[in-house]
C-alpha cells in the first residue's frame, strides 16, 4: 500500500498518496486522513468503454493523454512531439514544514517537483517546477502552480470582479457541469479578475489564491466521478516559455486556507517582510495627490506639511509631479530627475521640513512606464515593449519599459537609488498605471512573464539597497494586489476611489484575503473627486478608520471646524489602531439591509464600526447580533465612547439613548443571542462604538 502524505494541520490539511505511475492522488482536503486505509487502495472501475486500467482523476496537476480526459494542468511539446507527459518514480523530501515530491518521465525526458508547505497560519502553499532533461527545447504551454480538490454536488464559488475605482466586488455563482475558468491577460493582477476564490460545498469552505502579479489562470474542472479540481497558475502567451535543455520553469506559489483569519495570519506573520522584522504602528499618512495633483509649490507644500503635523499626521507622501517637466500625465515618465522649475534647490528643503516636524517622508514613482514625450524615450525608444510592424499602442499616454533588459533595470535602479540615497525617504508609493498589450522584446517574442519577474527583481534590489524603506503597491489603485507583490511590499492602495460609500464594498471584499493594516484607506475631500458625492467628515473618517488611515486632501483648505473634527478621528485611530491591527482581533459581518459592521475585539476592549450605505428597506433595523468571536469573552459590558457624538439617526428611543450613553450594562452573551437594539442610521452615515468591560463583571479569554 502506498504511503499517505499529509501536509497541514489537524484543522486544515491536504492528504495525498503516491502511485508508482501517475500524478499524486488527492485523498482529501480539510481534516487529515487518520492513516492507512484499505478503501484508498480499491481500484476504481468505469463504463465498459472506459480504460482497462483505472486512471485516477482526482490528482495533483493532472497531465493529459494517458486516460485522463479532463483539463490538463501541465501541457507542452517538442515541435509537436513529447506532447504526452506521465510522471512516476516519485521520491519524497521533507524539510521542516516543506514537502517536495519529485517525479520523472523518462520517455518525455521531463522532471517535475511539487513543493508543498504547511504554514503555521494554517495556510497550505503549493508550487511546481518543471525541468527539461531532453536534448531539444521543450515548449511549455501550461504548468499550473497548484491543484486543490473541490467537493462534488452543489458548489458555490465567490470570486472578485470590478473596474478602476470599484475593485473587489464579490460575485457568487453555483458551479455547473462544465469548466469554470477565469483568465487575465493584462500583465498585472488586474481590477476585474483577481486571482482569489472562496469555494463552498458539502459542508466544506476554503479559499485559494495565487501569489502572482502577471497573467493568470484559475480553472475549476469537473472530473468523471462528479468531483472537481481547482487549478491555479500563470498564463503564458504563445511560445513564451521555451525551456532549453537543462532549463527549468518555476511557477508562482498558490495558497489554500480554511478562512479569512488564516489568510490574514499568513500575510502578517509569514509573507510581509517588515523593516526591522516587526511592523511599526501604521502611521497616519497625508498623500498629496488629490490635494495638489501636478501643482507643486514649495511654500504651499511646506505649509501643508506643517498643517498635517498639527493634525497629528505622521507621514507625508509627495505624489506625482515632482520630476522631469511633469505638469500633466502626458509627459516625463522615465525622467526621474527632480524638476528644477518646481524645486530649484532640490527636494532636500521639503524633506528636511517634513522630517523636522517629526513626520516620515514618502515619494511616488512609476518606474515601469515611459511617456513618449520624455527625454528617456527620445534617447531610447527601443527600450519600450513593442512588436515590430504593430501599432505602438499607448494607454494613459504611456508605454511599458522592457525591464528584462539589464540596461533598463540598471537605469531605473540608479534613478530610484539616487533619490533615496540623497534624502531621508522612508516610503515609496510604487505605481503602475496601464495594462500590458503586445508586450514583445527586441526578438519579437512575448515578454509578459519575464517582465513580471523583472519587476520583482527591481523591487528586491531596491529593498536590498534600502532595507528601511517601506513600499506601497499601487496600480491605478487596486490593480496589483496579490501575495506575490506583497512578499516585497508593505501596503496596498486599495482603490483610487476614495468615496466612502464605494469603499464599503471595496474594503469588505479585499478584507477576505488581506488584513486591515495593509489596506490604505484615506479621508478625502467633499465633494469626492471620483464620484462627486458629498459626505460628512464623520462618514469619510469612520469608513477608513480601521484600516491604514490616511488623508487625501489639502489640509490648508479645511475650515477650523473641519480641522478640529479631523483631529478627533485621528486621535481615535491612534487610540484604537493597536487593536484594529492586532493578530486575530478583527471581525466582519455580512451586510444586512445596507448596514455594514466590522471591528476588533480583545479582553479589555471592543471597537465596532457601524456604517449605513443605502437607505434601509426595513421599517426598523434588526438588533445587531455580535459574532461568536466577540461574545465568547463573556462578562458585563457597556458602551463607553460614541463617535460622532451625535450620529445621524433617523429616530432614536430613550432606551437607545441610555444604551449609547453607557447607562445600560449588558451581558455580552445577550448581544450575541438577542442582539444590540441600535437606532437606524441615516443613509451614508456611520458611528464608532467603543465597549469596555464593567469592573467586577466576570469575563474569560
Amino acid at each position: 500500500m502506498s504511503d499517505i502524505l499529509t501536509i497541514g494541520s489537524a484543522e486544515f490539511s491536504l492528504s495525498l498518496s503516491l502511485p508508482e505511475l501517475g500524478m499524486p492522488e488527492i485523498l482529501c482536503l480539510g481534516r487529515p486522513v487518520a492513516g492507512a486505509e484499505p478503501l484508498f487502495e480499491v481500484e476504481r472501475s468505469s463504463r465498459i468503454n472506459g480504460m482497462d486500467v483505472a486512471v485516477p482523476a482526482n490528482v495533483l496537476l493532472p497531465t493529459g493523454g494517458m486516460g485522463f480526459f479532463g483539463w490538463p494542468a501541465v501541457a507542452g511539446h517538442r515541435m509537436g512531439r513529447d506532447f504526452v507527459a506521465q510522471f512516476g518514480q516519485w521520491t519524497v523530501e521533507r524539510d521542516g514544514r516543506t514537502t517536495r515530491l519529485l517525479g520523472t518521465d523518462p520517455v518525455a525526458r521531463l522532471e517535475i517537483v511539487v513543493e508543498l508547505t504547511a504554514h503555521e497560519s494554517g495556510v497550505i502553499g503549493m508550487a511546481s517546477r518543471l525541468t527539461n532533461h531532453g536534448d531539444q527545447a521543450y515548449q511549455l504551454d501550461r504548468c499550473m502552480a497548484a491543484t486543490f480538490p473541490v467537493p462534488a454536488g452543489p458548489v458555490e464559488v465567490t470570486s472578485f470582479t470590478g473596474i478602476w475605482g470599484r475593485e473587489f466586488q464579490t460575485r457568487r455563482e453555483t458551479l455547473g457541469n462544465g469548466i469554470w475558468s477565469q483568465e487575465s491577460r493584462r500583465g498585472r493582477t488586474s481590477h476585474d479578475r483577481f486571482p482569489m476564490l472562496f469555494i463552498e460545498g458539502e459542508g466544506t469552505r476554503f479559499g485559494v489564491t495565487l501569489g502572482w502579479s502577471g497573467g493568470h489562470q484559475l480553472v475549476i474542472d469537473r472530473i468523471d466521478d462528479g468531483r472537481r479540481l481547482v487549478h491555479l497558475g500563470e498564463l503564458f502567451e504563445p511560445g513564451e516559455i521555451i525551456l532549453a535543455p537543462g532549463e527549468s520553469y518555476q511557477s508562482p506559489v498558490a495558497y489554500a486556507g480554511p478562512d479569512s483569519e488564516a489568510f490574514h495570519a499568513f500575510v502578517r506573520t509569514e509573507l510581509l517582510d517588515w523593516p526591522g522584522a516587526e511592523m511599526a504602528p501604521r502611521p497616519v499618512t497625508l498623500n498629496t495627490w488629490e490635494g495638489n495633483y501636478f501643482d507643486h509649490r514649495m511654500d504651499s507644500l511646506k505649509a501643508q506639511a506643517t498643517a498635517a503635523a498639527e493634525l497629528g499626521i505622521e507621514r507625508f507622501v509627495l505624489d506625482d509631479g515632482w520630476f522631469g517637466k511633469r505638469d500633466d500625465d502626458t509627459t516625463s515618465l522615465g525622467d526621474w530627475d527632480i524638476d528644477a522649475r518646481k524645486y530649484p534647490d532640490g527636494l532636500k528643503s521639503l524633506v528636511d521640513h517634513v522630517t523636522g516636524l517629526g513626520m516620515q517622508f514618502g515619494i511616488w514613482f512609476e518606474p515601469e512606464m515611459v511617456n513618449p514625450v520624455s527625454e528617456l524615450y527620445k534617447a531610447h525608444p527601443d527600450w519600450a515593449l513593442t512588436i515590430e510592424g504593430r501599432p505602438v499602442l499607448q494607454s494613459r499616454t504611456q508605454l511599458v519599459l522592457d525591464l528584462t533588459r539589464p540596461e533598463v533595470s540598471n537605469y531605473l535602479f540608479g534613478k530610484i537609488d539616487a533619490v533615496l540615497s540623497r534624502h531621508a525617504v522612508s516610503y515609496i508609493k510604487w505605481d503602475m498605471n496601464r495594462d500590458l498589450t503586445h508586450a514583445g522584446g527586441r526578438d519579437g517574442k512575448a515578454k509578459i512573464a519575464a517582465q513580471t519577474r523583472a519587476v520583482y527583481a527591481l523591487m528586491d534590489r531596491v529593498r536590498a539597497a534600502h532595507p528601511k524603506v517601506e513600499i506601497e503597491s499601487c496600480a491605478s489603485g487596486g490593480g496589483r494586489i496579490d501575495y506575490g507583490v506583497l512578499a516585497r511590499t508593505h501596503r496596498v492602495w486599495t482603490s483610487d476611489c476614495t468615496d466612502a460609500l464605494e469603499r464599503l464594498e471595496i474594503q469588505r471584499g479585499a478584507s477576505l484575503f488581506l488584513p486591515p493594516e495593509i489596506l490604505g484607506s484615506h479621508i478625502s475631500a467633499s465633494p469626492n473627486h471620483q464620484t462627486g458625492r458629498r459626505h460628512t467628515l464623520s462618514f469619510r473618517a469612520l469608513v477608513a478608520i480601521a484600516y491604514h488611515l490616511g488623508v487625501e486632501l489639502n489640509p490648508l483648505e479645511l475650515t477650523d471646524e473641519e480641522r478640529d473634527e479631523l483631529k478627533v478621528y485621528i486621535k481615535a485611530y491612534k487610540r484604537n489602531r493597536a487593536l484594529f491591527h492586532a493578530p486575530g482581533a478583527n471581525f466582519r459581518m455580512e451586510p444586512v439591509d445596507g448596514r455594514y459592521v466590522w471591528g476588533a475585539v480583545s479582553a479589555e476592549k471592543i471597537v465596532l464600526v457601524v456604517a449605513q450605505g443605502p437607505q434601509m428597506v426595513g421599517e426598523q433595523p434588526a438588533p445587531l447580533r455580535l459574532p461568536d468571536s466577540v461574545t465568547r469573552l463573556g462578562g458585563q459590558w457597556r458602551i463607553s465612547t460614541v463617535l460622532p457624538a451625535a450620529p445621524h439617526f433617523i429616530r432614536i428611543s430613550e432606551g437607545q439613548k441610555a444604551l449609547l450613553s453607557g447607562a445600560v450594562a449588558f451581558a455580552l452573551e445577550s448581544a450575541g443571542l438577542a442582539g444590540l437594539p441600535l437606532p437606524m442610521l441615516a443613509p451614508e452615515s456611520a458611528m464608532l462604538l467603543e465597549f469596555e468591560p464593567i469592573k467586577g463583571g466576570k469575563t474569560h479569554g
